[in-house]
């Protein structure tokens, strides 16, 4: 049975954010990711804050980083949430966005010991022992919160490459694989059955979540356009292997990153070809993306995260997802286990 999330980025006013999520939630998505970049909101104020006027959506930062935040200060951050909003927190773990840590000088050195390591501390701290660790990265000589944690908190780890494909599904409880097309997936379950089989566990143990940049719209050509700026930051952080994949040179995606980090956003999106919108979003009228969700599904998509933008305008494309891509695939699963 597959899922819909639905990831929002906090740019506007808290009260919209708030606000989308109150109606994702009404309309039926099972998850709500919140973006953590230090140019937005604050992911976990936000998350607060919808968790009071919400009831039933799992909610959490996707994705928090440990180059911006130290893990012992996302699991504290994770562990308050639960206790606001018990059993509904999920917490989603990356190396970041290559893009926004340049722009604050921070490389991501050794991320897969990062994460590995990362996960251990959120894991153990969020489950209420009091850790000491002495990894390659982070050494923990006596942590443990103060006040009473329920272990319990599924971490998923966003993933593009290889090997942090195969670490995200031997140590995490999900994989948010940045990639909306049916190809990459497919791949992408490659190298997470290798993670799997490492931790003897099964590929069913774990959820594998398409992340997908997402637009939708009855016109194609407004959809197309409101995908533009996100399908930019995507080239932009993309690992070589993923652009070769897809015949986009790495000397392209430098210009991009680079026009973005200096502001330059006609000359960053100007740059973007309706090849790049083929491979890294999901974008078009209801009829398309319910088509290309099906492709999705049918290579191993557990949960269908519905990115940023979402839509020209976010609360009609919530609306229409709802209303005319929803029915096409919970129809399927209630006739399946009527």
């Amino acid at each position: 049975m597959v899922e819909f999330g639905i990831e929002f980025v906090p740019r506007d006013l808290y009260w919209k954010t708030t606000f989308y999520a109150i109606q994702a939630e009404k309309n039926g998505f099972n998850t709500l990711w919140i973006t953590d970049h230090f140019n937005n909101r604050n992911v976990y104020v936000s998350l607060a804050i919808v968790s009071a006027y919400t009831e039933k959506i799992k909610f959490g930062p996707g994705v928090t980083n440990p180059y911006m935040a130290h893990p012992i200060v996302t699991a504290q951050a994770v562990s308050t949430l639960n206790e606001i909003a018990p059993g509904r927190v999920v917490c989603g773990l990356g190396v970041g966005d290559r893009t926004t840590l340049e722009m604050v000088n921070l490389k991501p050195s050794k991320p897969l010991a990062t994460i590995r390591e990362s996960v251990r501390i959120i894991r153990a701290i969020t489950s209420g022992e009091n850790l000491k660790m002495e990894g390659k990265i982070f050494s923990i000589s006596g942590a443990k919160l103060n006040f009473k944690t329920t272990s319990g908190i599924p971490i998923f780890v966003g993933a593009q490459g290889p090997k942090m494909l195969a670490l995200a599904a031997e140590v995490g409880d999900g994989i948010l694989i940045n990639a909306s097309h049916p190809n990459d997936i497919e791949k992408a379950i490659e190298f997470i059955n290798i993670g799997v089989d490492k931790a003897s566990k099964r590929l069913t143990d774990v959820e594998i979540a398409a992340y997908t940049s997402f637009c939708v719209a009855k016109d194609q050509k407004k959809a197309e356009k409101a995908v533009v700026p996100v399908v930019a930051y995507i080239v932009a952080g993309c690992p070589e292997s993923i652009l070769q994949k897809h015949n986009i040179s790495m000397d392209t995606a430098t210009k991009i990153r680079q026009a973005i980090i200096q502001s330059k956003w006609k000359e960053a999106f100007s740059q973007i070809t309706d090849e790049m919108i083929e491979a890294f979003s999901i974008c078009g009228s209801p009829e398309i993306v319910t088509e290309k969700i099906s492709k999705l599904i049918r290579v191993g998509t557990t949960q269908l995260v519905a990115g940023s933008p979402i839509g020209p305008n976010i609360r009609k494309s919530i609306n229409m997802i709802a209303a005319e891509v929803f029915p096409h695939f919970r129809e399927k699963e209630d006739k399946q286990y009527a």
